[in-house]
């Protein structure tokens, strides 16, 4: 058994663990619920429990384990870049990305050096606040759906470069160090050593790693390669350190080598909750080592040059995204979402202070720096929507030079594309017309013929050839825009057919009430298909499957009709249907046609 003091320091071994577990998780849940973001609410966790309240010290060591998050991070990104994805993406990566860094770090750098900072100093620290948020920016897209827009493809491509400079800023870290050089005191010998670790990593990465983690699949044991996934980025940050190079460096290559691999989801989900908890602790760390004392005493200097930094960036953001064809709403949302510094000035000053080519008084100043900015970027980003201006959202012309056939499309989203499939198919030449310039413009790197215009407009319908088409089909995605649509086109085009993408039951009817020539729930036919599927899985045979399909369709319009008539006897506009409820089906429905008339004459007599 264990005696009293054995107890006594079993138990503190595990309060440190569940100070800093408690901390976290208080700390990210209220940062998110203001809307400051997880990083936030890392550091100022680690605030609370270190210098404020003391209640965790030795926050060098707790940094020694947490930067192997970084290092996890790193690999994930060597996953994520494919050489396809870098391709299509090399403008704004290799251009707009690249540009942003080395002009912001140029004046950064320009901006130490005139008020008092030796170069080498200077220079560690312009780059690094040069490098912005990619947790921040990333979750800001995410969190408002924009990481596909055009503004956030070009943001995620200024982050992915950032993410890709640190690895040689990492590197050229020990050259500003007094009296350092890259690869140490060695001369040939270390360069020698870096090279051949560069060249097994490589290797091995090219013809070792697929039949290795084909060989563990076999085993079958998702802990086998959990583990042979952290032997491989651990293993590949070793080799680089012990060339003298960075441990980031190497993880970010042994992603790299995997980015084509038929493993590389698998690897992902298995590094992720690493990284995460790995990553948190990191800013925890972080948190704990800032001097509060050195803040409250410079707290002017430290407000003052974080304010510059962000002008400076968002300027310098702003002016790029407009050299490189951005729209004025674009740059001004790019300017404010990356102004601040990032994580990896964390990472960039810790590596420089280990080598003294930063002295702690330096450390802790701009760490202030980066933690004040990132503060303030919640801030900025709703100070952007006070600089945009009201322009339309898209900038072609609308130019109908040849449209007009027999066939009018409304609407080229994910319905219109598959309806213009059907078509062409059968070579119909079909008009197709999009108020969407994005849209417009990938559908004709696709080659597809498509018209920029609002459907909306009785003179953009006429250019576009309402007055000759014989249908016109309507399958915009908002119930609203539909709705005006069909009562322009059936005011002022009345020769043709009407089709119309229905949004649901009560839409249906509405339209019906409207006198459209037909119209389609935009799931309906999907989910009987899926339904009929389902039957065939479960035992029943195709034809007693459509049979019962069938019955249902045939069951759903005969209630559509008793709907809409009854809108009608009892005086509703039938442009304002009731609340529909779809009424459920009887259980007998695979018995065939008994239940199912059963079930009509219920209705019929409701």
């Amino acid at each position: 058994m264990l005696d009293a003091s054995a107890s006594a320091s079993h138990g503190f071994v595990f309060s440190e663990p569940l100070v800093l577990l408690f901390a976290s998780v208080a700390g990210v849940a209220l940062s998110r619920r203001l809307g400051l973001g997880s990083v936030l609410g890392y550091l100022a966790a680690g605030v609370v429990i270190g210098p404020v309240a003391q209640l965790i010290t030795g926050a060098e060591q707790i940094m020694q384990v947490a930067e192997l998050g970084i290092v996890m991070f790193l690999f994930l990104i060597g996953l994520e870049l494919k050489p396809a994805r870098l391709w299509s993406m090399r403008t704004d990566i290799f251009g707009f990305g690249m540009a942003q860094v080395v002009v912001t770090g140029a004046i950064l750098t320009a901006a130490f050096i005139l008020v008092g900072w030796r170069p080498g100093p200077a220079v560690i620290v312009g780059f690094g606040l040069a490098m912005s948020s990619t947790a921040f920016g990333i979750q800001a897209l995410t969190e408002r759906g924009e990481l596909v827009t055009s503004y956030g493809q070009k943001s995620t491509a200024v982050l992915l470069f950032q993410d890709l400079a640190i690895v040689p800023l990492l590197a050229v870290v020990p050259l500003v160090a007094p009296g350092g050089t890259p690869f140490g005191s060695g001369g040939p010998w270390e360069i020698g050593k870096a090279v051949a670790a560069l060249a097994v990593l490589l290797l091995s990465g090219r013809y070792l790693l697929n039949p290795f983690f084909r060989i563990l699949a076999l085993t079958r044991a998702r802990e086998v390669m959990t583990a042979a996934a952290l032997l491989v980025v651990l293993g590949a940050a070793a080799l680089m350190e012990f060339a003298g190079l960075s441990m980031a460096m190497g993880a970010f290559l042994a992603g790299l080598m995997l980015a084509d691999s038929g493993f590389r989801h698998e690897l992902e989900a298995d590094i992720e909750p690493f990284r995460s908890i790995l990553f948190g602790l990191f800013f925890i760390a972080v948190g704990m080592a800032i001097n509060v004392d050195n803040f409250l005493y410079s707290w002017p200097r430290i407000l003052l040059a974080a304010a510059v930094v962000m002008l400076v960036k968002a300027a310098v953001l702003y002016g790029l995204a407009r050299f490189f064809r951005s729209s004025h709403n674009d740059a001004v949302r790019i300017a404010l979402l990356l102004p601040q510094a990032g994580e990896f000035a964390f990472v960039l000053f810790a590596s420089a202070s280990a080598v003294r080519a930063l002295w702690p008084s330096e450390t802790a100043f701009v760490a202030s720096i980066v933690t004040v900015t990132m503060a303030l970027t919640p801030f900025s980003v709703m100070l952007g929507r006070y600089f945009l201006k009201e322009e339309p959202d898209d900038d072609l012309e609308e130019d109908f030079e040849g449209a007009g056939s027999s066939v009018l499309v409304v609407g080229f989203g994910r319905f219109g594309q598959i309806l213009a499939q059907v078509l062409l198919a059968r070579n119909v030449n079909a008009t197709i017309l999009d108020a969407s310039a994005e849209r417009v413009r990938q559908a004709g790197r696709f080659g597809f013929r498509i018209y920029f215009g609002d459907g909306a407009r009785r003179d953009v319908l006429r250019a576009a050839g309402a007055e000759q088409a014989a249908i016109i089909c309507i399958c915009v995605d908002k119930q609203d825009v539909a709705n005006r649509i069909v009562d322009l086109v059936m005011r002022e085009f009345p020769a043709a057919k009407v089709y119309v993408r229905s949004w649901d039951r009560g839409h249906s009817l509405e339209l019906m009430g409207k006198g459209v020539d037909y119209e389609l729930r935009e799931t309906y036919e999907s989910a009987l298909a899926f339904g009929a599927q389902t039957l065939r899985g479960i035992g029943v045979s195709a034809d007693e499957a459509d049979g019962i399909v069938a019955d249902v369709r045939r069951r759903d319009a005969e209630r559509l009709a008793l709907q809409l008539s009854g809108d009608a006897v009892t005086g509703v506009a039938a442009t304002k249907p009731k609340e529909v409820t779809p009424e459920p089906l009887s259980k007998p429905l695979r018995r065939g046609e008994g239940a199912a008339q059963a079930e009509t004459e219920r209705e019929a007599a409701e």
